[in-house]
C-alpha cells in the first residue's frame, strides 16, 4: 500500500476554502512521510494487515504537519520542504486555525482504528500528544534560559521529536498483534533512532545543503536556537583553556537579535567549526543508531525488520 498515495485521497476541497486549502497545500508539499510508513512496517512486522493500521497512519502524519503549522509561526520559519510555510504564504491565524483543523482531522483518522483496538490506540496518541506540547514549550523555554544542559536538550527532543516516531511504530506494532515486549522494543528503537534524526537535523541547519535541506539553513541560529550543536560547541569550550574566549563570543552572538542574520550565521559557524562540533555530533548521531539498531536485533528478523534497519541508517546519514 502506498501511503502518499493513501494521503492523496484525503478530501481538502471543502468549504470555506481558506480553512481547508493551506491543508491541501502542506499535505501535498511531500516530505519524507517517515510516521505513517513507521506504523506500517511495524504492522507488517507481525503479519498485520495494512487496511487496519491505514486509519492510524494517516492520523499520524496529518498530526504531525499540524504540528509543523504552528511551530512554524512560533520560529517565525519562512520555508518548509522548500516552499513558503502557511503563514508567509497566507497569515499567522491561517496557520493557526488550520493547523487546529488539521489536529481535528488527525482524531476524525483515528477513529477509524476498529473498536478493539482504539481504546489503547487513543491512549498512546494522547500521551503522545501531551508529551509533543510539553517538548515544544521546552524548545520555546530554552531560547530565554540562560543555562541549558545537554541533558535536558535531549529530554526536549525526545518529548519534541522521538515520542512521534517511537509512538507510530508501537501503535503500529499494537493493532497488528505484538505482545508488548515487543511493542516495548519498537517504542525504544524509536526513541533512539529519533533522538539520532533529530541530533542530524541540528547538523544540517548549519551545514546543510540549501538547495535540499528544504529550511533556511543557519535558521536555528538566526532564532538563538540552543541545538545541540550549540550546546556541543560550549561543552567543548569550556573544556580547553585556549578555546574559553569561544564561549564569550558564542552567548553574545546567542543574545542577540537581528534583522540580517548573515554575518551572524557565518562568524557562529566559524567557532563551531574551529572547536570541529560537527565531528563530535557526527559521533553521537552514530551512537544513538547503533543503540537502536541493537534494539531491532531482539526483534523478529523479517523484511520489515530489514525495512526498520535501512530506514534508520538512511534518516541519520540523510543529507536533505
Amino acid at each position: 500500500m502506498d501511503i502518499n498515495n493513501e494521503i492523496a485521497k484525503l478530501d481538502w476541497k471543502r468549504e470555506p476554502y481558506g480553512l481547508y486549502e493551506p491543508i491541501e497545500y502542506t499535505l501535498a508539499a511531500g516530505g519524507k512521510r517517515v510516521r505513517p510508513h513507521l506504523a506500517m512496517i511495524a504492522s507488517q512486522m507481525f503479519d498485520g494487515k495494512d487496511e487496519d493500521v491505514l486509519p492510524a497512519a494517516l492520523a499520524l502524519e496529518v498530526f504531525h504537519n499540524f504540528t509543523l503549522l504552528h511551530d512554524d509561526v512560533m520560529d517565525k520559519a519562512d520555508v518548509r520542504r522548500g516552499r513558503p510555510t502557511v503563514h508567509v504564504k497566507w497569515n499567522d491565524n491561517t496557520a493557526i486555525l488550520s493547523g487546529d483543523q488539521m489536529l481535528i482531522e488527525a482524531y476524525k483518522l483515528l477513529s477509524g482504528v476498529s473498536a478493539d483496538k482504539l481504546p489503547k490506540v487513543l491512549k498512546l496518541f494522547n500521551q503522545m500528544a501531551t508529551e509533543i506540547c510539553e517538548g515544544q514549550q521546552y524548545d520555546v523555554d530554552f531560547e530565554t534560559q540562560e543555562q541549558v544542559t545537554i541533558e535536558e536538550y535531549l529530554k526536549m527532543i525526545r518529548l519534541k521529536t522521538s515520542v512521534l516516531l517511537a509512538n507510530a511504530l508501537q501503535i503500529g506494532a499494537y493493532i497488528a498483534g505484538a505482545d508488548e515486549q515487543a511493542q516495548e522494543a519498537l517504542y525504544q528503537f524509536g526513541i533512539a533512532a529519533g533522538l539520532a534524526f533529530q541530533i542530524q537535523d541540528d547538523i544540517l541547519d548549519v551545514w546543510g545543503n540549501p538547495k535540499t535541506f528544504g529550511k533556511v539553513v543557519g535558521g536555528d541560529i538566526s532564532c538563538n536556537k540552543k541545538t545541540f550543536v550549540y550546546l556541543t560547541a560550549l561543552h567543548r569550550a569550556t573544556q580547553s583553556s585556549t578555546a574559553l574566549h569561544h564561549v564569550t563570543q558564542l552567548q553574545q552572538w546567542y543574545s542577540q537579535v537581528l534583522q540580517d542574520n548573515t554575518e551572524k550565521i557565518v562568524a557562529v559557524k566559524t567557532i563551531f567549526e574551529q572547536l570541529e562540533v560537527r565531528e563530535a555530533c557526527e559521533m553521537m548521531v552514530a551512537d544513538y543508531t547503533q543503540k537502536a539498531l541493537q534494539i531491532l536485533a531482539t526483534l523478529p528478523q523479517n523484511a520489515a525488520t530489514a525495512q526498520l534497519r535501512q530506514l534508520a541508517n538512511k534518516l541519520n546519514t540523510r543529507q536533505d
